[in-house]
């Protein structure tokens, strides 16, 4: 991922006002980011752990999305569970189910779309094996370049239904 700046991050938001944008927790640790490991950037708010944002590349630009996490989730801590972005297995509460609302009149209603991800956001860590969850080393038959793109056009359905197919009338409306 192309290294990005607070201002950046805090202008790619396309699911929550510029308000919003403006106040959300953005990562203190930019300059120390994974930036050539990182296929997106993902957090948790520290001062609101249910809320979290991601900030992907799409068609050269970077488009942010405020999630929430879900509420009322529970996971068994022996089963095994896959996010759906990178496929890395964890237990318990490894995976969490974010939902993020929708651009234009749709989220506006309250409509909004979920996704089983990882709960630290570190997918492209998983994926390029610099950090392995609880249940240890990753079987799995792709090599890292075919888990990036599994992963890239995994993200990419979820936030094609995030923007509806409205990315550029969402980014002049924000202006």
């Amino acid at each position: 991922m192309t290294p990005i700046t607070e201002a950046g991050i805090r202008a790619s938001f396309v699911n929550c006002s510029k308000g919003e944008a403006r106040r959300l927790g953005v990562p203190r640790d930019l300059l120390r980011a994974p930036w050539p490991d990182l296929d997106f950037l993902g957090w948790r708010d520290p001062g609101a752990p249910e809320r979290a944002y991601l900030v992907a590349e799409r068609d050269g630009s970077p488009v942010g999305v405020a999630l929430r996490l879900a509420q009322g989730v529970r996971r068994s801590v022996t089963k095994t569970t896959l996010c759906s972005v990178c496929v890395t297995p964890h237990t318990g509460p490894g995976v969490a189910l974010f939902t993020a609302p929708r651009v234009g009149p749709a989220g506006r209603q309250g409509n909004t779309v979920g996704l089983y991800m990882c709960a630290d956001l570190d997918c492209s860590l998983y994926i390029r094996d610099k950090k392995q969850t609880e249940l240890g080393e990753r079987f799995e038959s792709l090599n890292v370049a075919e888990r990036v793109v599994r992963a890239a056009a995994n993200l990419d359905a979820f936030l094609e239904r995030v923007l509806d197919g409205d990315l550029a009338g969402t980014r002049q409306a924000r202006g």
